[in-house]
């Protein structure tokens, strides 16, 4: 199929997924449960196969057009930006001393052998020596802190470490999760490539896509905020997690080396009994009526999960505004267990 015919199928295909795929959709199904309310603020479901948009539908104030604020599902951008930069020889490699990317920052406050010898790697596993924690509401690096903050590479650079910080057998130190670790790593790019974070990823990583509309939000000095907050539009982030799925592909062409794709999708910590962690991603597993389902995926305030499913070569972007409150993330799963997996994974073909 030329590419003229196949954006025009793909467009049939969209136009019909609304409202055919949803208004067949059996009483107490997915869309049914929805409107229910039974998912608070959710505002879409996008599910891409081998590249292929199979089903889209938009729901309460979620339309096709709106740039969704996912805000912490978007740090895996950073990380996709750090494997093109390598992959572009701007960056050695995800060991390569943090430290050394911010020689105009120095002195640098709190300076300890433990922190010149921070690694991308470190901060993109969430494992740094840094004193941070999101979930510490006494962190002095918690990103409630970040955002009173009017120079964000100046503070986060500046953070003390641990006291008594250790690594472990893989050389890596404790878990815990941290958003200056995202800004840090975007900052990194930015100086490494010697172009602006954003210009960078609109030409590595959206144009490729065909991505053409986004907007990120900014500190106060006007860094770009690579930690999270990145609005895109449900289709787009879809083509995201769908280029992952295919070991950086889309449509035939390498955006991100697969090499890199299988780096960010190493499970390199336990972020909890039943959940780890890459390069800014979270792997775990997904229970459904037709079995276990292993993804990895992508995971923000309000609810939002973006999955990677390789062994389907599938996508699926379920997107919620339901902010800051408790149980959302839990409800999150409950309706991809419950009705998204079992209805577009299992038994899907890869």
């Amino acid at each position: 199929m030329s590419n003229a015919l196949r954006r025009i199928a793909l467009g049939m295909l969209a136009a019909v997924s609304v409202s055919s795929v949803a208004a067949n959709a059996p009483q107490g199904g997915l869309r049914a449960a929805i409107l229910r309310g039974d998912y608070p603020n959710t505002t879409s479901i996008v599910v891409m196969r081998k590249g292929e948009l199979v089903y889209e539908d938009y729901f309460g104030k979620g339309d096709r057009e709106l740039l969704n604020d996912t805000r912490s599902a978007m740090k895996a951008i950073t990380a996709l930006a750090v494997g093109a930069a390598i992959a572009d020889r701007a960056i050695s490699s995800a060991q390569a001393p943090v430290a050394q990317y911010f020689s105009d920052l120095r002195p640098l406050q709190h300076d300890t052998t433990d922190k010149e010898a921070i690694t991308l790697a470190d901060i993109m596993s969430m494992s740094s020596a840094l004193d941070c924690d999101d979930n510490d509401d006494n962190s002095p690096g918690s990103e409630d802190r970040m955002h009173e903050q009017q120079n964000w590479t100046r503070w986060g650079i500046d953070l003390p470490t641990y006291a008594g910080f250790s690594r472990d057998s893989q050389g890596l130190g404790p878990w815990r999760y941290c958003t200056i670790n995202a800004v840090l790593a975007g900052q990194i790019v930015q100086r490494a490539t010697h172009m602006p974070i954003d210009q960078y990823i609109a030409q590595r990583l959206f144009a490729p896509l065909e991505i053409r509309h986004w907007d990120w939000p900014r500190s106060p000095a006007g860094e770009v905020m690579t930690g999270g907050g990145l609005r895109l539009r449900s289709r787009d982030i879809a083509k995201i997690a769908a280029m992952m799925a295919d070991g950086g592909r889309w449509r035939g062409r390498q955006v991100i080396p697969s090499s890199w794709i299988d780096e960010m999708l190493t499970i390199r910590r336990a972020s909890r009994p039943d959940q780890n962690y890459g390069y800014f991603i979270f792997e775990g597993q997904f229970n459904t009526t037709c079995g276990p389902v292993h993804s990895w995926y992508m995971a923000g305030n309000g609810g939002s999960q973006i999955l990677i499913l390789h062994e389907q070569r599938t996508a699926i972007v379920l997107t919620r505004t339901n902010y800051n409150v408790r149980g959302t993330a839990q409800k999150s799963v409950e309706l991809l267990e419950k009705y998204v997996l079992p209805r577009f994974v299992c038994g899907a073909k890869p």
